[in-house]
């Protein structure tokens, strides 16, 4: 069974940084291409940052703020957040899938075929 899992999230005061972690099963994520998404209460989905093979990729509102990583190894990859503000609150989620993405496409949810389940960021002091 194919299967992402989102962790890591939390309260964190503003300024602050969190690191969520999504893990795979059933499938390796290094033949995947990987977005991180969002969703606050009342607003759309957000797509934040993109993963491709030998690229990645942030929307402008978590640029220089936001990292995306990815260890092999432990098929996971990584959301680094820091200088974390109140607006970044949300569920957030990773999604993967086997073909690349190009342009605003990376941060369209419709285009990702697994998703995780969420994990809950809040910012707030």
């Amino acid at each position: 069974q194919l299967q992402l899992v989102e962790s890591g999230g939390g309260l964190v005061q503003p300024g602050g940084s969190l690191r969520l972690s999504c893990a795979a099963s059933g499938f390796t994520l290094d033949y995947y291409n990987i977005g991180w998404f969002r969703q606050a209460p009342g607003k759309e989905r957000e797509g934040v940052s993109y993963m491709g093979s030998r690229i990645t990729d942030y929307a402008d509102s978590v640029k220089g703020r936001f990292t995306i990583s990815r260890d092999n190894a432990k098929n996971t990859v990584y959301l680094q957040m820091n200088s974390l503000k109140p607006e970044d609150t949300a569920v957030y989620y990773c999604a993967a899938d086997r073909i690349p993405k190009y342009g605003s496409f990376r941060f369209q949810g419709n285009f990702y075929t697994y998703w995780g389940q969420g994990t809950q960021v809040t910012v707030s002091s």
